[in-house]
């Protein structure tokens, strides 16, 4: 089994988790409902995407029991 000859420094060990941090997420806003929402993704409120309707909303009834 391979076994490490010598302890790995404080300086070493945090250069090497340099690259771990998380990215920021890249927000924009919606130009028709004016909610944030994430790039390349449909609108949530209206169903659409690239100003197009992609889902239709269902029109609640009072029929439900």
């Amino acid at each position: 089994m391979a076994v490490p000859k010598k302890k790995t420094s404080k300086s070493r060990r945090n250069m090497r988790r340099a690259h771990h941090a998380l990215g920021k997420i890249n927000v924009v806003v919606d130009s028709r409902t004016g909610e944030y929402k994430l790039p390349h993704h449909m609108s949530l409120i209206d169903g659409t995407y690239n100003e197009r309707l992609v889902i239709a909303k269902k029109i609640a009834t009072d029929e439900a029991v």
